[in-house]
Order: structure tokens, then sequence, then C-alpha cells
């Protein structure tokens, strides 16, 4: 039985194909077209899905697309005539492209798939909720046998947040709240307010907010202000948004600027300019009140299942540091959330609730995740290698197996910064150990060279640490496993060093430069970090890099951010890698057992690959 699943025409296109209920191949679109964030059909992502399976499009069984599109019109509809005459510049705007490319969405899908190949005429294209497709995504991936369910995103069709219960192939929804209240669309708020852009730097509001100071006289004062005026959050953490305040309803932009101007006393942080205290500020205050809102949900979704088991999925689940303290909260005594939590993994969500809701296929518990680490994406052979080398003049090593890890290690220990690429990409929006930029977390002036010279974005951005599971508990106060880096948690204090009296107080640049812990490459400014734990059968390759790190540094722990420059999706391909390593200050590219080292190109082959131009996320 094999079943196609699509997410597509919002943002993060991906594809999926399930045989037989096991997850065999997934993807979003972006990579192949290397247009981030790509919401156009998925024609690439489903070539490679059937092509990792030996199939057509003509034996396929099912095609299930992620969301209902008549029920997301019928609230757009609802919403211009509630708003009105609010929505008319929206609305003239936002209609015209309904009718001709998504109201129709079905003989547009058919059409699409026709266009790359499909000549069977019955088959079956069926379209599961949106977020039936996130809680699908979570569940039946998850190890459990039944859980609570907790989906929280901006909107779907009308729901923005769910909570569900899950028990062998059924998903009952017990409560559902509704646009336009949404903690997802809160929190983007906030981000277009601190001048980032929304569906794309979220992950920056979450990064910038620990430069706040948490628990002074202005944070709290902004908690109240937001509490006040903004929403009213219920005891069962359902909140309502005071529709004066935010425009996205109804209008071109999230929020009406001025208004919130005024109510925070500072202007909307233009795009790129400096940061100042004050922003930081507002950014941790948005996220204690995010991360309350996240735990009355999940204590309201503990008390209406009555499960010891947690799954979460929508794009407010990829907010590691909420999870952190929802983990620590010990509310639950297992957690799974899925690693592509986004709109992307609503094309896996939509295909697993076909195999078990739809066909009635009953899921049974596991002592793993059904992901496989989330390493669902094309590998390349030598020959893809030598060619691309070939084409941009690129010298490299082909070394033994036996001989890579330790070679790479040594590479690391003497200070430099390595792309790593190995066999299937990663699914999701992490980067976990096959199209990843490493370097040693003990140097203290990595994380500002990698964020400078090598990802060209700005420098308050953390970088997450990869470590051996075993050793996880001797740097960080970690008791579980993370191996989607999904999870924030502190640096142990006995890796911590003394900070200055006046820490708190410090700029944001003092801040940055102030060395926090033995690993201060991926330290962050309150001491966590977002960890990701490695073992042997999770990724055999990342691991033996590890331990071949651990005998060179004496740590089992590596840097870990993704393959890529700024305002790009993550490298796919061998060509994607070459030209990146080309493009940055990276010393050595390692693709498989191909060693490629900076120096020891010709400088016109590394110019010649070159590109001067970076888009901003």
């Amino acid at each position: 039985m094999l079943i196609l699943g699509i997410s597509a025409y919002y943002h993060d296109a991906a594809a999926c194909i399930v045989k037989d209920g096991q997850i065999m191949a997934a993807a979003q679109e972006e990579r192949f077209t290397r247009k981030k964030h790509d919401d156009s059909f998925p024609v690439h992502a489903i070539q490679y899905c059937l092509k990792e399976v030996g199939a057509q499009l003509d034996d396929l069984d099912y095609i299930a697309f992620y969301d209902k599109p008549f029920l997301k019109f019928e609230r757009l509809l609802e919403t211009y005539y509630n708003f009105s005459p609010k929505g008319f510049l929206s609305f003239v705007k936002a209609i015209p492209i309904w009718i001709k490319e998504k109201l129709f969405l079905k003989s547009e899908i058919k059409k699409n798939l026709k266009d790359i190949g499909l000549t069977k005429k019955n088959i079956k294209l069926l379209f599961p909720e949106h977020h039936l497709s996130h809680a699908a995504s979570a569940y039946f991936a998850s190890p459990f046998d039944s859980a609570a369910i907790l989906t929280l995103d901006g909107v779907g069709e009308w729901a923005t947040t769910a909570i569900c219960k899950a028990d062998s192939n059924s998903i009952t929804k017990l409560k559902q709240l509704n646009f336009p209240h949404s903690i997802g669309l809160l929190y983007s708020a906030f981000t277009y307010f601190l001048g980032f852009r929304v569906n794309s730097g979220e992950y920056k509001l979450m990064g910038l907010a620990p430069y706040g100071r948490s628990g002074s006289r202005e944070v709290e004062q902004y908690k109240t202000t937001i509490k006040a005026e903004l929403i009213d959050i219920k005891s069962d953490g359902s909140l309502f948004m005071n529709p004066s305040y935010f425009s996205y309803a109804h209008g071109l932009r999230m929020i009406p600027d001025k208004k919130w101007e005024k109510l925070f006393g500072m202007e909307k942080r233009p795009a790129e300019s400096a940061l100042e205290q004050k922003h930081c500020d507002l950014a941790i205050a948005i996220q204690e009140v995010t991360e309350e809102i996240v735990l009355l949900l999940a204590t309201t979704a503990k008390k209406i299942s009555q499960s010891e088991n947690l799954c979460l999925a929508g794009g407010v689940a990829l907010n590691c540091v909420a999870n952190g303290k929802l983990y620590r909260s010990g509310l639950f005594k297992n957690i799974f959330i899925q690693p592509a939590a986004g709109d992307a993994g609503g094309a896996l969500g939509a295909a697993l609730s076909v195999h078990h809701i739809y066909l009635g296929n009953v899921k049974s518990a596991s002592t793993k995740d059904k992901m496989k680490g989330a390493y669902l994406g094309p590998r390349y052979a030598d020959l893809d290698i030598e060619y691309a080398a070939k084409q941009k003049k690129l010298r490299y090593q082909k070394v033994d197996w036996s001989n890579l890890f330790d070679e790479t290690a040594s590479h690391i220990a003497s200070g430099k910064v390595i792309g790593w690429f190995q066999d299937r990409m990663e699914f999701g929006p992490r980067a976990l150990g096959n199209r990843s930029i490493i370097a040693d977390p003990r140097n203290r002036e990595m994380q500002l060279k990698l964020n400078l010279k090598i990802k060209y974005r700005e420098s308050f951005r953390p970088f997450a640490p990869s470590v051996i599971m075993e050793d996880a508990h001797h740097f960080f106060d970690v008791v579980h496993d993370s191996p989607y880096m999904l999870l924030v948690d502190q640096v142990s204090a006995n890796q911590q060093k003394v900070l200055p009296d006046d820490y708190k107080e410090l700029s944001i640049k003092d801040k940055l430069y102030t060395e926090r812990s033995t690993i201060p490459a991926i330290t962050h400014v309150d001491n966590s970090a977002r960890i990701q734990t490695v073992t042997s059968d999770s990724n055999p390759r990342y691991y033996s890099l590890l331990e071949s790190v651990k005998e060179k540094t004496g740590i089992g722990m590596l840097i870990n951010t993704s393959f890529n420059v700024r305002g790009e999706p993550i490298v796919c391909t061998p060509s994607d890698a070459m030209d990146c390593f080309c493009n940055t200050e990276m010393d050595v590219l390692v693709i498989e057992n191909f060693i490629f080292e900076k120096d020891q190109q010709e400088s016109e082959s590394v110019e010649k690959t070159k590109s001067t131009t970076f888009e901003l996320d």
C-alpha cells in the first residue's frame, strides 16, 4: 500500500511516501528549488519520494493533501464579512488568487500530478483537516499506543490550537481554539514588531529573548501590558486576542504599528537595525507569556485525556525553550515532538492519517519512534560527488572510511570549521548531523566566527551542541534523550564560569563576549543550550565522528548548525554543499569520504563558484 502525502500552496511545501505504514521518504520542496520556504506544488519532492521507493505515480493507492481548502475558504469569507469594511484591500488581493488557484485545489493537484506522469484516473485524493494532519504526524510517528496530542500553530482552516486524545488508529478532538485567537499568530505579531520576518524569523525572536532581563521591572511591565491589553489568557490555556491590536485577520500587516508603538513606548524595529535592550526585554516578555500558555494547555491536555504520554506538533512546537520547560514540569511521563512540526510535516501526517484512520490500520507501541532519525531525504553516490567536483574544478582527497573520522576530528581539534555532508538528508528544519556545519564548542571565538563568516547572519544567534548521549549528563541538566534538537536545557553548574556581578545589565555585545562556560561556543547568554543527543543507533557515522573528536579534545561534543548560509535552504546535493564551501570561510568540506580543503583549492576555482549576494531571512 503506497500513500503519497502532500503539503503546498501556503509555505514549506513537502512530500512524503508511506509504504504499508512505514515512513519511507520525505523532503521539503525548498531543498530542491533552493527557494527558502518554497510553497509551490512539490514536484521535485514528489519525484524524489517516488524514486526512493522505486515507484511511479500510477503505483500510488492514495494521495492525501494536508488540509481542507473549502473550510479554509469558508473561514476567509466569514472573517472578511465580520471585519468589513476593514478588510477590503486584503479581500481584493486574496479572493482572485483563491478563485483562480486554491478554491478548486483538487483539480489543481490532479493537473500538477498529470503534468509529471499520473495517468491513473480513479486514484483516491483525500483531504484531512490541517490540525488532524499535524496530530497524525506526531501520534502515528510516536512510540506510544495512546497519547494526548497538543497541536499549536498560526491557523489551519479554523483551528489554531487543538487538544486531542489518540488510541490505536483513532484521534478524537477534545478541545479546539479557533481563528483569530492564536498563540502562533501572537508570537508572529511580536516577531514582526521586533523587525524579523513572519513565518521565518520566529526562531530569531526565541534566540533574542535570553538577552532580556527576566524578572526586571521593565520585563514584568511588558508582560502586564501584554496580558492586560493584547490577550486574555484563561485558566485552561485558551486565549482571546483584542482585535483592535491585531490586523492580520483583515489587513495586509500583522498589527497596526502605531497602536503597538504607543502601547510599548517604542517604535517598530526596522529590519536589520541595531538591537537595543528594550527589544530584548520585549522578546523575553512574549517568550515567557508563550511558555505560560503552553504549560496551561499541556495541563489541560493531561486533565482531559488522563494520559501519561503527550505528542506535540504545529509550528509552535518548534519553540525549544517552551518544550524544555514542559519536559522539566513533569506533567507527562513521556513526550514526543514531531521533528518536522511545521507545515512540511503536514504532508507526513496526511499520509499517516490515511493509513491509520481512513484505512483502519491499528497502531501499536514500540520502543522507538517511526521517524528513522528524520533521515528521510536523498543520498548521493560517489559519481555524483566526483561529477560536481569536476564541474567546479575543486580538488579533493578520497580517504578510507576507517580514517575519515580521525582525519575530520583532527581538523576540528585544530580549530577548523567543517561542512559535514553524509548519507540521507534530514526532514524538517533541523540539521541533525547529515547536512551540518560543525566545529569545536570549546573555542570561545567560534560562535562569532560561525555567525559572521560562515552563516553571514546576526551575531546574537546561538548555536546548538551535538553530544554523545552517554556523556550528555556531564555537560547539561538533561535527564532524557533529545535526538531532534527540540529541547533547551541548562549547561551544568560544574561547567559554568562565574559571571560578573553586573552581568544582567551588560550590553548585548558585552554579554555575547563574556565567557560563560567551558563550552562557550554553544552556551547561550542565559547558560542554556538547544541539545542534540546522538547514539550509535540513531546516526552511526556522526556518533563515530563524535567518538574521534572525544579522543582528540577530551569531549564528545560538536557545534552543530545547519549547512547553509543566511536566506538559503539547507544544502541537498553535493553541488549545493560545494557552493556553500566556496561562498564562505569554511575550512574543510567532507562529503561522504571525500575531503575538500580550502587551502588546497586553486583560488580561481573558488572565486568562480562564489556568489556575493545573500538573501535576508
